[in-house]
């Protein structure tokens, strides 16, 4: 049966999160029902990463097995007609070879958080960035990010029901950038990793903006950090400000398209 890869766009507001649950809305579920609209066999998908409820994506991956030989473009106009309505849409479809796992072959990921900071709200992006009234410090938050690239025990900014086999991780790039708006400003924060820990870069984010207002010093950071103890942590910022948007693989399966 042939192999196909998915990229994927999502508004992850109406779902419990990318992973099928029983009972549940989840953007696998979404994908999964349509694809049964057109195969006798419902595939299950696999996907890149398990965003939790509220997350969006940008550029999420999965594959499946299919009976039928689709064109990929035939399949990628197929599955976005029998996902409406929902916020979900299926950017490009990729042939793959069958030893490509959407999760396992993948080299890095990719996250943006979007903050934005000005006492209105956020009308027209309610439900999509984390909304606060305070100002914030870039200079702060930006020498404070310095203490976590690299290699590191990320105890601290881990959920405490994270089921990853260990701890330590290697953040590759932690950047963070600010761009004025009305009245305002949003903060982007963006990070690259290979695989990130549960509730990882929501807990990073959560402890940044206690630095950037002031109550933590950049400092502050690294002590969390070599505690190794989630009791160090900052407040987990709101799962709607991230974004997954991107996965990288050795051979990039969505090249030609």
């Amino acid at each position: 049966m042939p192999r196909y890869a998915l990229l994927i766009e999502y508004d992850g507001r109406p779902f419990c999160g990318w992973q099928a649950q029983s009972g549940l809305p989840t953007v696998q579920e979404a994908i999964e029902h349509a694809l049964a609209r057109l195969e006798p066999d419902p595939p299950r998908i696999a996907g890149a990463g398990r965003t939790d409820t509220g997350v969006h994506a940008t550029g999420q991956v999965a594959h499946c097995y299919l009976q039928r030989d689709w064109t990929p473009l035939r399949l990628r106009d197929a599955l976005n007609h029998h996902l409406r309505p929902l916020p979900v849409a299926i950017l490009a479809v990729s042939r793959v070879e069958d030893s490509f796992h959407a999760r396992f072959s993948a080299v890095e990921r990719r996250y943006l958080f979007r903050l934005v900071a000005r006492r209105a709200p956020p009308a027209l992006l309610t439900g999509q960035v984390w909304h606060i009234r305070h100002r914030l410090e870039l200079g702060d938050m930006q020498a404070a990010a310095q203490y976590l690239i690299g290699q590191h025990d990320f105890t601290t900014f881990r959920a405490s029901q994270c089921q990853a086999a260990s701890p330590v991780k290697t953040l590759d790039a932690l950047e963070i950038s600010a761009h004025p708006i009305a009245q305002g400003t949003e903060f982007q924060f963006r990070l690259r990793a290979r695989s990130f820990l549960h509730n990882q870069v929501r807990s990073i984010i959560g402890t940044l903006e206690r630095v950037g207002a002031g109550a933590w010093q950049p400092g502050d950071v690294k002590t969390a950090l070599s505690a190794r103890d989630r009791a160090a942590c900052g407040p987990v910022s709101p799962p709607h400000g991230l974004y997954l948007t991107g996965v990288r693989y050795k051979c990039d399966p969505f090249t030609d398209d």
